[in-house]
């Protein structure tokens, strides 16, 4: 009877929660929810990575995280691990990237990440662009990089989960979360250039970025990676993207999105 009252009470007052078929939980990807998801993932030093054990149990460990310039994350591992031996007998992986602050930790915006690992050859020039990338976001792994028992991995984006808080999931493909670089070979050479440039001759417009732009705490803040969407700056261990405001494929047309940024950053 206790039941049924209840049951009675809350239909009365909440008709449409109990009518399930008018929910949609699920939201219409727009560009918000791109730009979350890719902030997300370029922005975070680290990452729960799940892995495929033999046994069938999945692995859960936490990765640190850097990301190639269209914005597959780029993980370094040691063969002594367990999820690498995972991820060398089973590519299939997922990655958790969150945003923490204060309060629920379920209120702050996080995106899970299905995809495919595959060793990328020291030797070869996106072994070249992987260790400076990597270096540049997690400068501490200089004391490792290098062992031989170490392998560079990229996730090949498959699809993403995101949720950006309550009531905000939305279900992404590759297209959504990923940067068209089909046109960005001048960038990609010209990458640590410019970022060389930046640090080294406008590092209070570097510090403008953070502190009116990112709106984060003064620091030693620097450029670490570019890309034809926006920029990441570290300070230590914290880590913001701040996006362009149209595609820059080109070092010329990064430049222009930079001076553009700036003019904003001291208007602020």
């Amino acid at each position: 009877m206790l039941h049924m009252k209840f049951a009675s009470i809350g239909k009365k007052q909440f008709p449409e929660a109990l009518n399930l078929s008018t929910v949609h939980t699920i939201r219409t990807t727009d560009d918000d929810a791109r730009a979350l998801a890719q902030g997300l993932v370029r922005a975070s030093p680290f990452a729960s990575l799940a892995t495929l054990s033999q046994d069938g149990f999945p692995l859960a460990t936490l990765s640190s995280i850097a990301t190639d310039m269209d914005g597959s994350p780029l993980i370094l591992v040691s063969r002594l691990s367990g999820h690498t031996t995972n991820l060398l007998a089973d590519p299939r992986c997922s990655l958790l990237f969150q945003r923490t602050g204060k309060g629920d930790p379920l209120a702050h915006p996080r995106i899970s990440v299905k995809g495919l690992a595959g060793v990328v050859e020291r030797a070869s020039v996106d072994g070249h662009a992987f260790r400076r990338r990597f270096l540049a976001r997690q400068p501490k792994s200089e004391l490792y990089i290098d062992f031989p028992d170490f392998l560079f991995l990229r996730i090949k984006v498959l699809s993403a989960s995101l949720n950006g808080g309550f009531g905000k999931a939305f279900e992404l493909e590759p297209p959504d979360l990923l940067t068209e670089t089909a046109n960005a070979d001048r960038l990609r050479e010209g990458e640590a250039e410019i970022i060389a440039h930046m640090n080294d001759d406008h590092a209070d417009a570097v510090q403008r970025f953070a502190t009116r732009l990112a709106r984060r705490e003064p620091g030693v803040w620097r450029i670490v990676s570019v890309d034809p969407d926006g920029f990441e700056i570290a300070a230590g261990a914290e880590l913001s993207r701040i996006a362009f405001a149209e595609h820059a494929s080109t070092p010329d047309a990064v430049r222009m999105q930079m001076v553009r940024l700036a003019k904003e950053a001291r208007a602020r």
